[in-house]
């Protein structure tokens, strides 16, 4: 007999911790963290330390970036499982590490991450040095508004860089599979140069049909690639294989290695022709990537001659005319490095940009910016850090040189494994599109204007990421980025939360108004929720009632000398006395729940149940009334005695 009590005790008790894991479970679904993790405590204090509330712990830490208790609450949950856990909370550890310093941590996590989710597309960037500055550029794009964009007409093959003049976007691809030579380094066909028109719309770019550069003997059976275009669009310069005349065979040195040379070509009507190599080229080394300063007076590009400092170098000569040049000059230490510079691009207000894997990087090849150009500074190179760079090769910068003062849009290339091909073009927007969404905090009951409201900004995956408590206006107001999808919830004491959904779109400084209603809890002498659901012939507080109860227990937290009294009445079906009975035992489970969340009972003077005698309605016996009459009547009251 006795093991059978036990037994029984034991069943009791794990119905009501996963009752209250449920209800945790409700709190957490509708952005209610804080309540969330005060239940999920409880839980765990009656003895459930499983890995669900565990996590649960650590996400409602996260997403409140509380990322001390969020490590904390995360490696318990590895410590309890390692082995079986969802890969997404090493990550989330991981972040939360980094979030407090502990980059060595972080580090060792990172490996076991990597060890499992070896495809996962958050460990391209990962390098085991310098994990600070790794973090700080590999999360860069969190603390900005760029969106990248892999350009339609990319294919399996190579296609990069990038130079739009005149409403044609200029870039090199191996897509020409009619050529019969095939490139022995990818295995793909050699490099031509293409055209493609872009139309560029108010909030977005469409693109046509790429096709071969209008020209005469630009494209040869070898490769041509990276062209620079004069501002007046007369002079073009590009990147080809260093063939003989007739451009039907490629020359080689000594050792067997064909090089690049840099031509510049005349634009006769739509045409590009009369080619005429550069006087700098030479048959031992390479030279290519041309690029041109803003007024096009310097030529840039990269070169491997004697005298360098690493394995590609970028010069620059000055453009004399005639088809003369000053001699290369190396842009020195500030630049180059023993590894590879290469793909120069100058921007209208003369910052310098270049891909490196000489630099602090992600991983080969990077984007860097540099003021060089504009004024004497020991400053070394930015990385760009993401989106624009990854743990692949990130090259060939180019940005639009536009007469809007805010454009800040362009293209780049990479090879990064998400893409369509070998190497693909990617456009990027980091015009800072951002948005508006504000309102006014209302009580519903009045409409008049709500002061000492907290409202918070929640993210699409549920983080808080702003907070602001109104004032006597009423007013709030949070910048938000384009294209996302956020929640706004206000909260204040004795009113129950109001919460929106708001979706932004694409267009800049767009303002959103969602202005909001709290319900009062209290009304004259009583606190008044939502109806309390029980099951048919139950008096069990099933988890949406406890939900619609915890704003009874959080208006007796806020006022610690209220004393109330509890009513429950049903409907008219069933028997009288039976009914009475009924609502009795409804109300003392009310009163139950209540105080098992540490509400003190003497400050419940009653909870008695009045069955079906105290109707609202005509729905007495054997009067027909829809269900909607008849729920009318089941009801609970909750009456405020003292304050």
């Amino acid at each position: 007999m006795k093991s059978k009590f036990l037994i029984l005790i034991f069943a009791l008790s794990s119905t009501v911790m996963i009752a209250q894991e449920k209800l945790a479970d409700k709190f957490f679904s509708n952005y209610g963290y804080v309540k969330a993790t005060e239940l999920y405590q409880e839980v765990l204090k009656k003895g459930d330390t499983s890995l669900h509330v565990l996590t649960r712990l650590g996400d409602c830490y996260y997403n409140n970036s509380k990322s001390d208790k969020a490590a904390y609450w995360y490696e318990k949950a590895l410590k309890y499982d390692e082995k079986d856990i969802n890969p997404e909370y090493i990550y989330k550890h991981i972040q939360s590490l980094r979030s407090l310093g502990n980059y060595k941590e972080a580090d060792a996590w990172m490996k076991k991450f990597m060890a499992i989710q070896n495809n996962d597309s958050r460990i391209k960037d990962y390098n085991p040095e310098n994990i600070a500055k790794y973090n700080e550029l590999a999360n860069s794009e969190e603390n900005s508004i760029v969106k990248i964009i892999n350009l339609p007409f990319n294919t399996k093959y190579s296609d990069f860089g990038s130079f739009v003049h005149n409403g044609q976007l200029y870039f090199a691809s191996s897509r020409n599979t009619d050529e019969k030579k095939i490139y022995s380094w990818n295995q793909e066909p050699f490099l031509d140069i293409y055209q493609v028109k872009v139309d560029k719309e108010t909030d977005s770019t469409a693109y046509g049909t790429p096709d071969f550069i209008s020209a005469e003997k630009i494209n040869t059976d070898f490769h041509e690639a990276s062209i620079a275009i004069t501002n007046d669009g007369n002079t073009m310069y590009f990147t080809r294989d260093n063939v003989g005349k007739g451009t039907k065979k490629v020359k080689y040195d000594k050792e067997g290695t064909t090089h690049l040379k840099i031509y510049k070509a005349t634009l006769v009507g739509e045409i590009w022709t009369n080619i005429i190599e550069l006087p700098f080229n030479d048959e031992i080394f390479s030279t290519g990537h041309p690029s041109l300063s803003p007024d096009n007076k310097q030529l840039y590009f990269v070169s491997d001659r004697e005298g360098g400092l690493g394995h590609t170098d970028i010069y620059v000569v000055d453009i004399k005319g005639s088809n003369t040049y000053s001699k290369p000059r190396n842009l020195g230490e500030k630049i180059n490095t023993e590894g590879r510079e290469m793909f120069p691009f100058v921007a209208k207000d003369s910052t310098f940009y270049f891909s490196s894997d000489g630099h602090l990087n992600l991983g080969f090849l990077d984007i860097f910016k540099s003021k060089l150009l504009k004024e004497d500074t020991e400053e070394a190179p930015e990385n760009l850090g993401a989106p624009y760079n990854s743990g692949y090769d990130d090259f060939a910068y180019f940005k639009n040189s536009s007469e809007e003062e805010n454009d800040d849009t362009g293209y780049f290339s990479s090879n990064r494994p998400d893409g369509q091909g070998s190497d693909d073009i990617y456009a990027f927007d980091a015009s800072h599109c951002s948005q508006i969404i504000k309102g006014i905090t209302r009580n519903q009951d009045d409409n008049e204007i709500l002061p000492g409201v907290t409202v918070k900004l929640i993210n699409e995956v549920g983080k808080v990421i702003s907070e602001f408590i109104t004032v006597e206006n009423g007013v709030y107001e949070f910048t938000v980025d384009c294209d996302k999808t956020y929640t706004i919830i206000g909260s204040k004491n004795d009113f129950k939360d109001d919460l929106k959904k708001v979706t932004t779109d694409s267009k800049n400084e767009r303002v959103t108004e969602a202005d909001l209603y709290l319900e009062p809890l209290l009304f004259e002498s009583q606190i008044v929720i939502n109806p309390i659901f029980f099951d048919f012939d139950k008096s069990n507080i099933r988890t949406d009632a406890q939900y619609e109860l915890e704003n009874i227990v959080d208006v007796l937290r806020t006022h610690p000398t209220m004393v109330i009294k509890i009513e429950s009445h049903t409907d008219s079906r069933g028997r009288d006395k039976y009914n009475e009975k009924l609502s009795d035992r409804r109300a003392k489970s009310t009163m139950e729940y209540i105080i098992s969340r540490g509400i003190a009972a003497n400050r419940i003077e009653s909870a008695i149940g009045y069955g079906e005698s105290q109707l609202l309605n005509k729905c007495s016996n054997r009067v027909k009334c829809t269900e909607e009459e008849h729920q009318l009547n089941r009801r609970s009251y909750f009456y405020i005695l003292t304050e």
